[in-house]
């Protein structure tokens, strides 16, 4: 039986961990994911939990020890944001490449230079293609489910797996949510058992040995496959997920989307703003609907085909640039997808919200009425926008 409460996304994440009771947590603070780590350390000061949590000097060590701590065998997790992620870089891939599943609550937060402390989504979409399975949040109570799922699908797809939140819009921004009992929690991460470990004298293996020209393409090769393979395991557990909380999680969300003329494609908070605008429109007859990417790696492709095949027109939106000249990641690989539809939909870009920015609703009934133009003209008289920008 689930009970309501008041806490910020940061606090929501602090709080499945301690339900979760990971074996390790190393973690070196960093705005706005800072509260993470403080929080739960105070839940290891207080005896509240049974975790190891090793204080360190970097972001990079943070990784490195959590490598060290999940190749022995114990449940890791740790939470970081912005040039702190990037500064795991390099221990990313090898957390990916080992097939080691940590578990991340990254806070988004831009990428200097110029140094900016708000959310945007440029450190994660950064890390899009690290083998890192990623999970994108609307709110708190988002943070807090994706969180705990995160521990089954990591360990299930032995894929490590980062759970995201909006830096100070979800991570500081208090709501009321629900949470599980702890031993509901308990019961559905259940206890890590892995099939190998380092310390294991009865089955010994090797880890991080040199992979030249005779079989590293075939260990990467596995390393795609695993991803592939990740979508149907990250279904299942969502809908056990979904069975214990009364929460419907999916690889994306549809809202007043089968029908509509006119729709966007979002990631994270942004969402839950584009949802009141649709309200509006649709009280005026107008049929706007949403499609918000919940699970960005690894990316559900074909379904999104299938969801959007029959939609004349649409706006991708955008918290990160990807500097190509050809739009924000998500609309890359948003158009990436429909190729190949018989009839194809007009996909238009919209970069927006960098540095923490503010979009609100004026901003999207903007975008609502620039794709009603687009669907009575059919012109696309710009790809690529720039939402809300001094130009």
């Amino acid at each position: 039986m689930g009970k309501m409460v008041a806490k910020t996304g940061n606090e929501a994440m602090a709080e499945a961990m301690r339900q979760i009771n990971p074996d390790v947590v190393a973690a070196y603070p960093i705005t706005p994911a800072t509260e993470v780590v403080q929080i739960f350390s105070t839940y290891v000061a207080d005896g509240l939990v049974q975790t190891e949590f090793i204080a360190v000097e970097s972001e990079h060590s943070a990784m490195s020890a959590c490598l060290g701590a999940v190749a022995t065998g114990a449940r890791t997790m740790t939470s970081t944001a912005s040039q702190g992620l990037a500064l795991m870089w390099e221990m990313l891939y090898i957390a990916s490449g080992l097939r080691l599943p940590i578990v991340m609550a990254e806070v988004n937060r831009a990428l200097s230079a110029p140094i900016n402390i708000h959310c945007d989504h440029s450190d994660t979409m950064g890390a899009r293609d690290s083998g890192w399975i990623q999970i994108y949040s609307e709110n708190a109570q988002e943070a807090y489910d994706n969180l705990i799922q995160g521990v089954r699908i990591a360990e299930e797809c032995l894929l490590p797996t980062m759970v995201m939140a909006d830096g100070f819009i979800i991570s500081h921004g208090m709501e009321s949510m629900e949470i599980l009992e702890d031993k509901e929690v308990q019961d559905f991460v259940g206890e890590y058992n892995p099939s190998s470990t380092l310390i294991n004298s009865e089955k010994p293996i090797t880890m991080g040995a040199l992979d030249f020209t005779d079989y590293y393409f075939e260990h990467r090769r596995s390393l795609a496959q695993a991803m592939i393979e990740a979508k149907e395991k990250i279904i299942k557990i969502s809908q056990e997920y979904s069975h214990l909380s009364k929460r419907k999680y999916q690889l994306f969300e549809k809202y007043m989307l089968d029908d509509a003329e006119i729709a966007i494609v979002v990631i994270g908070s942004t969402a839950g703003t584009a949802k009141v605008v649709i309200n509006e429109l649709r009280e005026k007859k107008i049929k706007a609907g949403l499609l918000k990417i919940r699970v960005f790696r690894p990316f559900p492709g074909e379904e999104l085909k299938e969801a959007l095949a029959n939609i004349p027109v649409i706006a991708v939106l955008d918290r990160a640039d990807s500097l190509s000249t050809m739009g924000g990641p998500l609309f890359i690989e948003i158009k990436s997808s429909l190729y190949g539809l018989e009839k194809q939909p007009q996909v238009v870009n919209y970069i927006y919200g960098l540095g923490g920015r503010d979009i609100n609703l004026h901003h999207l009934r903007e975008i609502y009425q620039d794709l009603q133009s687009l669907l009575k003209t059919g012109k696309v008289t710009s790809l690529v926008k720039y939402l809300g920008v001094r130009e």
